[in-house]
């Protein structure tokens, strides 16, 4: 919990965990049941049903909360559901300030799906903060941030931007390319957290999940009540494997990161490259930010192609150590192509991702194995 003085690397495998007291048990027992036997009607040992509440949910949350260094976490089904649970805080008329390259599945639900019920929303450059005050209404109630984003990799100012905030706005961090471990946006003032832990939580391609970090009372009573009332929850078995999976996210953040960097700097040398997006380098217009509110900045690289599409596509599909596959955050390197797979519902917007692109999210194998890999491939071009 927040109170906890232990160094990230202590909190991220002790937080929120005590060994079994009736086996002594060291790792998390996987609760696999969906209801509790209960002494009277009403009188039970803090567990009623599984969707309510399940022990090894509750472990999975205290660490959750520990890594962040929030008072409160609540885990999901997915980071998607995770999102649309905290959007129900907010109410028809309510008007969000949101970064114009977010996670394609992030854009659909706030376009596509909640402004039908009168949430309402304006996609602007969030390392832009003169863009961000020119955006606020009378009615804004949030500013939502991915930093670094997805899959452009722009940096905000998290305590530039909630220092604007004020009081009266709240301010929502997606922290899924950072990590826990590389930055921590409650210390910067952001209300909530957000993470898809199916990607470097999780690390290691195995689970789907989500979750909400924060430290207001009251908001994490409502939003507990709309966990119960919606039930988009992860099963026993899944917070175990997330569990598991968070030990060592120190330990694989360092090696992403190294790895990155020297993937980003030899791309940057590449006649095929026209750009490389990656907030180590030093050309990086957020590097300095970056540098400010993150401790490295992690395994997610986009490149832009000096042939289009069919050098990306065909970049893409020519690798052999990098999976074509969606996704990121494992340990195993993967590619994708944003326009075609994850971004694809942005296609229709002002800000649609260039078909150039390509995204790598960079694994932790040997770098030289790696650099091989991405040299071979950019000679199939």
């Amino acid at each position: 919990m927040s109170s906890d003085n232990n160094q990230f690397e202590t909190r991220a495998i002790h937080g929120g965990q005590q060994p079994d007291p009736s086996t002594g048990a060291v790792m998390p027992p996987i609760y696999q049941t969906s209801t509790y036997i209960q002494a009277e009607p009403g009188e039970h040992k803090g567990y009623e049903y599984s969707r309510t509440d399940n022990p090894t949910r509750t472990m999975l949350q205290n660490l959750l909360a520990a890594m962040e260094g929030g008072d409160f976490a609540l885990s999901y089904s997915s980071g998607m559901a995770a999102i649309d649970t905290l959007m129900r805080l907010f109410n028809p008329g309510d008007h969000t300030i949101v970064g114009n390259d977010v996670y394609g599945g992030t854009y659909r639900l706030f376009d596509k799906v909640l402004s039908r019920y009168g949430l309402e929303f304006t996609f602007v450059d969030i390392s832009d903060l003169q863009a961000i005050e020119a955006a606020i209404r009378p009615n804004t109630k949030l500013i939502w941030l991915e930093t670094p984003t997805n899959p452009l990799l722009s940096i905000a100012d998290i305590q530039a931007v909630t220092d604007m905030a004020g009081d009266n706005i709240k301010v929502a961090v997606d922290n899924t390319f950072a990590s826990p471990y590389l930055q921590q946006p409650l210390a910067l003032g952001a209300d909530y957290v957000i993470h898809s832990t199916t990607k470097y939580i999780g690390g290691h391609s195995d689970v789907v999940g989500g979750a909400i970090i924060l430290n207001d009372e009251a908001d994490y009573e409502q939003l507990k009540f709309l966990q119960n009332a919606i039930g988009a929850v992860p099963g026993p078995m899944d917070c175990f494997l997330t569990l598991r999976g968070a030990k060592t996210l120190h330990i694989r953040m360092d090696r992403h990161s190294q790895n990155a960097l020297q993937i980003a700097r030899f791309l940057e040398d590449q006649t095929a490259v026209e750009r490389v997006y990656y907030p180590g380098l030093e050309s990086h217009p957020g590097h300095e930010i970056a540098k400010k509110q993150m401790r490295d900045y992690g395994g997610m690289i986009s490149i832009i192609f000096k042939d289009g599409e069919k050098a990306a596509r065909k970049f893409a599909s020519s690798t052999k150590i990098f999976a074509l596959a969606e996704s990121l955050g494992g340990v195993e390197s993967l590619i994708e192509h944003p326009r075609i797979m994850t971004h694809a519902s942005t296609n229709d917007s002002d800000f649609s991702i260039s078909p150039a692109l390509v995204r790598l999210s960079v694994g932790i194998e040997h770098v030289d194995d790696l650099l091989r890999d991405i040299q071979q491939a950019l000679a199939s071009i």
